[in-house]
Formats: structure tokens, sequence, C-alpha cells
């Protein structure tokens, strides 16, 4: 933003909230403001920035990563220093900024309108192919509690299902979202804390592996692994896209974005730390539900395995109620600009439902046809693909914060170093991930952004006729 505080005027202003009512909800010319509508405090932001980082993938990815050694964990460090300094140059981005959209605002900001639709059509492809991914997931655990796994078709119409669910809560609004997300966030905690903490009393280093067990140097399997661990750290940027419906965006937002990462970092590390030194190498590479495994070694029998299996699957489906309504909340923001049809700018309760219904669609679409290819690493190929489509909006917020530091406008210059290294450390991180996502992520996200500028030009051509 200038340093006159203005608002641009190719961008809409942010709805005003009058103080002395903090759960008012965002005044939206497209959508009603009933009683279902609510802003989010620090508490429900943090739980957003967790529940979406701190979802399918800390579930599930052990077990993907575990074929390149533990390597890997080296690679779980580095993504970790990148994932924090992402963390903090959103939430300086946040507090010059505090609209809908995040990376989209920053971008379109910064850059004109075109740099804006490539970071809101990359960050859209990256949530409802996320939706998928985590759908796939969960099913490995709901395989535990209820075997569906056996057949192709029991396992997809299980995957559609709970996708379907959390957005049936996002269509009741944010008030229940806010709900489902802090709810689920407490529960998720419970079985993550007993592996991570727990299971360091039953470490066996014999049960590590070999440290490169993928036959790549060092520096390419750090690379590999991270492109698949950076799936575990997505969500480190929502409370930035839905800054419209945060109390006090400007100061909670870049606080949120913070103690979530954080925290969701060291949850991490210990829970993967602890998964390699208690399930054996040779069963964690082929295991689908590695945290029940992990308990199950931990204490025999399988009780422990199924209570983690259930935990695992409240968990995943608060990251997919987050990541779904997120999925809309970029559209959203793009669509009041006329930079995405106008029909995603509609709201009802609080919630972009177009953007909701559509969303959910082609996660469904997307669930199905990777489920009917019969391909055995459905979750892979899927987290590779949002890998690169992440990065696209994760670099150019790192671009625009660079852009403003250069410019030196409305800039704090005591802290014009931090900024500075944090920002450049942000943006290396972000391009060493896209290498790292692997030639056919790129070739498939590559494909996703090229489809995508045929639909800004639409957009730009309508939007030139109607002002002509």
């Amino acid at each position: 933003m200038h340093s006159t505080g203005t608002v641009p005027q190719s961008a809409p202003a942010p709805a005003v909230v009058p103080a002395e009512s903090p759960t008012v909800p965002v005044e939206d010319p497209h959508g009603d403001t009933g009683r279902h509508a609510r802003r989010f405090g620090l508490p429900v932001a943090t739980a957003l920035v967790m529940g979406n980082i701190i979802g399918g993938g800390i579930f599930l990815l052990p077990a993907s990563i575990a074929p390149f050694g533990t390597v890997s964990l080296v690679a779980f460090v580095v993504l970790t220093v990148g994932a924090i300094a992402l963390a903090l140059v959103f939430g300086r981005l946040a507090a010059r900024d505090p609209r809908t959209g995040g990376p989209y605002v920053y971008a379109r900001e910064a850059f004109g309108d075109f740099a804006g639709f490539l970071a809101a059509w990359s960050y859209w492809i990256t949530t409802w192919v996320s939706n998928a991914a985590l759908a796939v997931a969960a099913v490995g655990y709901l395989d535990v509690l209820i075997p569906v796994q056996g057949h192709r078709w029991t396992a997809c119409l299980a995957a559609l299902t709970l996708q379907w669910l959390p957005a049936l809560a996002n269509f009741a609004g944010t008030r229940y979202v806010g709900a489902v997300q802090l709810v689920s966030t407490v529960l998720k905690f419970v079985p993550l804390l007993l592996v991570a903490v727990g299971g360091l009393f039953f470490f066996d280093p014999d049960r590590l592996g070999p440290f490169n067990a993928g036959g790549h140097s060092a520096v390419g399997a750090v690379s590999a692994s991270a492109a698949l661990l950076l799936f575990s750290y997505l969500g480190v940027e929502s409370a930035a896209v839905s800054a419209g419906e945060v109390k006090d965006a400007r100061r909670n937002v870049g606080r949120a974005t913070v103690i979530g990462t954080a925290g969701a970092a060291l949850v991490y590390l210990l829970g993967t730390l602890s998964v390699f030194g208690t399930v054996p190498h040779d069963r964690l590479v082929t295991s689908t539900a590695p945290f029940s495994d992990a308990v199950n070694t931990m204490f025999g029998g399988s009780w422990g395995g199924t209570a983690v299996a259930l935990a695992a699957l409240v968990s995943m489906t608060g990251c997919l109620n987050g990541w779904t309504l997120l999925s809309a909340q970029t559209p959203y923001a793009a669509a009041r600009d006329g930079l995405f049809p106008s029909a995603f700018s509609r709201r009802r309760r609080g919630v972009p439902t177009v953007g909701v219904g559509v969303t959910a669609v082609l996660a469904s679409l997307l669930t199905t046809y990777n489920y009917l290819s019969g391909s055995g690493k459905v979750f892979e190929i899927l987290v590779l693909v949002t890998t690169f489509t992440a990065t696209v909006p994760y670099l150019l917020a790192a671009a625009a914060q660079i852009f403003h530091l250069v410019r030196g406008e409305d800039v704090d210059r005591t802290r014009l170093v931090r900024d500075a290294v944090v920002t450049a450390v942000a943006a290396a991180f972000s391009v060493w991930l896209m290498a790292g996502a692997g030639y056919a992520a790129v070739y498939q996200g590559v494909l996703f952004l090229f489809v995508g500028i045929l639909v800004y030009a639409v957009m730009a051509a309508r939007r030139q006729r109607r002002a002509a």
C-alpha cells in the first residue's frame, strides 16, 4: 500500500466494521450478512493456520518420504526455516494491506492485474487439488476403521464423501466454519503429541534405515523430499487469504501466521522423528497409516492405531473444512476486481458459496479421475502438482515485499535489514521448491497456468468492453 495509506482505485476498498461491534460481519454487497457470518479473532485465526497446515500431510507424509531415508529429516529442518520466513513475509504484507485475498491482493497491488490473476489462479488450483489429495490421504486412515481400500470404487466414494461434508459445513456459514476449525484443531493435537513426545521413549535408531536410501545425491534427496514435504506446510498463508474475516487484521494476521507456523513446525519435526524411530523402515515405506502403525508398535495390539486413525480423520476433516473456505476466498477477491467470473463474488452467510461449490466439484472430478486411472501413487502425484502451483503465489508475494522494500515507501527503516533478509530467504525458498517439484509436476503445473492465461484474456477483454 502507498505511503498515503490509500487503496488503489482499481481495487475495492475493504469493508468497514465498527470498532464497537467486533463480531459484526463484513459488509458485502454480493451476499447477505446474517447471524451466521462472523469475523475471526486471534485464536480462530491461529487455529485456521495450524488446522490447515496440520491436516492430512503430517499423517501420511512420513511414509511418503521414507523411501528417501533419514536425509528427509534434514529437508524438514530447511523447510521449517523457509516456512517461517514466508510466514513473516505474509504478516508484513497483511499489515500493509489487510484485505481478503492474500497473495492475490499483494501481487496485484504491486505488479498489476495480470500478476494478481496469476497468483489467484495458481492459488485456486492449489486449494482444490489439495482437497483431492487430502481426501485420498484420509481414506488410508478410514481403512483402519472401515475396510474401503480393497475396492477402487469404494475408496473413491469414501474420498468424495470426505470432500463434500466440509463443503456442506461451509455452506452453513463462517460461524460454523470457525467452530469446526477450532474443535478439530484441538482434537488433533492429542494423538500428534502422543506420538511426537511418547514416541521418543520407544525410539530405536536401528529402525531408521539408511541415511540416503533413494540413490540421489544428498542435495538432490533433500530437494526431492522437500517437494513432497511442502504439502505439509501448505496453509501458512491461511490467515492472510482470509484477512477480511479477521478482527484487527493488521495485527492479528501476522501474529496468527507466525504462531501457527511455528507450532505446526515443532509438532511436525518431533512427530516425523518419532515415527521414523518406532516403525521399521521397510514397513514404513509401504504404510498407508504410519501414525497408527507407530502407536501400535509403541503399545502393542491395534486399539492405539484405531484411536489415532479416528483422530486423523477428525484432523483431515477439519483441514478440508478450512481449505474449502480458502478455496473460495481468493476467487472471491479476484471476482470483485473483475478478474474472475462475477459468480465467484456471490456470498451467503459470509461464505462465497459459488466458489465453494465449484471447488468441491473440481476436486471431486480430479479425485475420481485419479482413482479410475489406477495409479498407485495418487497422493504423491497430487502433492507434487500442488507443490508447484503453491510456489507461484508464494514467489509473487515475496516479490511484492521486495518491491515495497526497494521502493522505500511505507517501510520501517529500523527493521529494513531484517525484513530484507527474511524476504530473500522466502524468495529463494520458493524457487528451490519449484525446482524440487520435478519435471513432471512442473509440466502439469505449467499446463494449468497456461489454461489460466486464456481465462485471463477473456476476462480482460470483457472488462475493457464494459469500460468503453
